[in-house]
Protein backbone atom coordinates (compact mmCIF):
# COMPACT_ATOMS: atom_id res chain seq x y z
CA UNK A 1 0.00 0.00 0.00
CA UNK A 2 2.62 2.26 1.04
CA UNK A 3 3.76 1.90 -2.81
CA UNK A 4 1.18 2.97 -4.18
CA UNK A 5 0.87 5.32 -2.12
CA UNK A 6 3.82 6.86 -3.01
CA UNK A 7 3.02 6.30 -6.39
CA UNK A 8 -0.19 8.42 -6.48
CA UNK A 9 1.70 11.17 -4.62
CA UNK A 10 4.31 11.17 -7.15
CA UNK A 11 1.83 11.35 -9.83
CA UNK A 12 -0.28 13.92 -7.96
CA UNK A 13 3.02 16.31 -7.88
CA UNK A 14 3.23 15.65 -11.23
CA UNK A 15 0.09 17.13 -12.17
CA UNK A 16 0.73 20.26 -9.83
CA UNK A 17 4.13 20.79 -11.52
CA UNK A 18 2.14 20.33 -14.97
CA UNK A 19 -0.94 22.53 -14.13
CA UNK A 20 2.46 25.17 -12.29
CA UNK A 21 4.00 24.96 -15.69
CA UNK A 22 0.65 25.69 -17.84
CA UNK A 23 -0.63 28.52 -15.85
CA UNK A 24 3.05 30.32 -16.08
CA UNK A 25 2.53 29.72 -19.93
CA UNK A 26 -0.97 30.89 -19.88
CA UNK A 27 0.31 34.30 -17.71
CA UNK A 28 3.13 34.59 -20.21
CA UNK A 29 1.36 34.42 -23.25
CA UNK A 30 -1.22 37.16 -21.18
CA UNK A 31 1.69 39.48 -20.27
CA UNK A 32 3.08 39.52 -23.62
CA UNK A 33 -0.47 40.26 -25.13
CA UNK A 34 -1.14 42.92 -22.88
CA UNK A 35 2.78 44.25 -23.51
CA UNK A 36 1.65 44.06 -27.91
CA UNK A 37 -1.16 45.66 -27.22
CA UNK A 38 0.05 48.84 -24.74
CA UNK A 39 2.38 48.73 -27.79
CA UNK A 40 0.01 49.60 -30.22
CA UNK A 41 -1.57 51.96 -27.98
CA UNK A 42 1.90 54.14 -27.61
CA UNK A 43 2.43 54.10 -31.56
CA UNK A 44 -0.84 55.15 -32.55
CA UNK A 45 -0.97 57.95 -29.53
CA UNK A 46 3.02 58.50 -31.26
CA UNK A 47 0.82 59.27 -34.40
CA UNK A 48 -1.46 61.62 -33.30
CA UNK A 49 1.47 63.61 -31.54
CA UNK A 50 3.57 63.65 -34.70
CA UNK A 51 0.62 64.45 -36.65
CA UNK A 52 -0.45 67.31 -33.71
CA UNK A 53 3.29 68.69 -34.17
CA UNK A 54 3.51 68.46 -37.49
CA UNK A 55 0.14 70.35 -38.07
CA UNK A 56 1.43 72.91 -35.83
CA UNK A 57 5.06 73.50 -37.19
CA UNK A 58 3.02 73.83 -40.28
CA UNK A 59 0.82 76.57 -39.57
CA UNK A 60 3.66 78.05 -38.00
CA UNK A 61 5.85 78.10 -40.61
CA UNK A 62 2.40 79.87 -42.89
CA UNK A 63 2.06 82.16 -40.22
CA UNK A 64 5.75 82.91 -40.66
CA UNK A 65 5.77 83.13 -44.62
CA UNK A 66 2.43 85.45 -44.48
CA UNK A 67 4.29 88.02 -42.18
CA UNK A 68 7.39 87.92 -44.34
CA UNK A 69 5.16 87.62 -47.75
CA UNK A 70 3.57 91.10 -45.68
CA UNK A 71 6.55 93.28 -44.90
CA UNK A 72 8.18 92.20 -48.59
CA UNK A 73 4.88 93.28 -49.90
CA UNK A 74 5.04 96.89 -47.41
CA UNK A 75 8.56 97.71 -48.61
CA UNK A 76 7.69 97.06 -51.95
CA UNK A 77 5.43 99.49 -52.09
CA UNK A 78 7.43 102.02 -49.82
CA UNK A 79 9.61 102.07 -52.50
CA UNK A 80 7.32 101.72 -55.58
CA UNK A 81 6.25 105.20 -53.99
CA UNK A 82 9.35 106.47 -53.41
CA UNK A 83 10.81 105.54 -57.28
CA UNK A 84 7.42 107.29 -58.23
CA UNK A 85 8.23 110.35 -56.07
CA UNK A 86 11.55 110.89 -57.45
CA UNK A 87 10.08 110.21 -60.82
CA UNK A 88 8.09 112.75 -59.96
CA UNK A 89 9.90 115.11 -59.16
CA UNK A 90 12.29 115.13 -62.18
CA UNK A 91 9.37 115.24 -64.39
CA UNK A 92 10.08 119.40 -64.76
CA UNK A 93 13.38 118.86 -64.71
CA UNK A 94 12.93 116.63 -67.96
CA UNK A 95 10.46 118.68 -70.07
CA UNK A 96 12.68 121.88 -69.01
CA UNK A 97 15.55 119.68 -70.74
CA UNK A 98 13.26 118.57 -73.80
CA UNK A 99 12.30 122.36 -74.38
CA UNK A 100 15.97 123.53 -74.20
CA UNK A 101 16.86 120.31 -76.75
CA UNK A 102 13.79 121.43 -78.83
CA UNK A 103 14.79 125.20 -79.44
CA UNK A 104 18.55 124.43 -79.76
CA UNK A 105 17.39 122.17 -82.69
CA UNK A 106 15.18 124.71 -84.20
CA UNK A 107 17.69 127.65 -84.03
CA UNK A 108 20.62 125.21 -85.60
Amino acid sequence: MAKEKILSEIKEAEDNARKMVDDGKKKKNDRIASARAEAREIIKQAEVDAQKSAQSAMKSAEESIASDKAKIIEGGESEAKAIASAASSKVDEAVELLINEFERAIHA
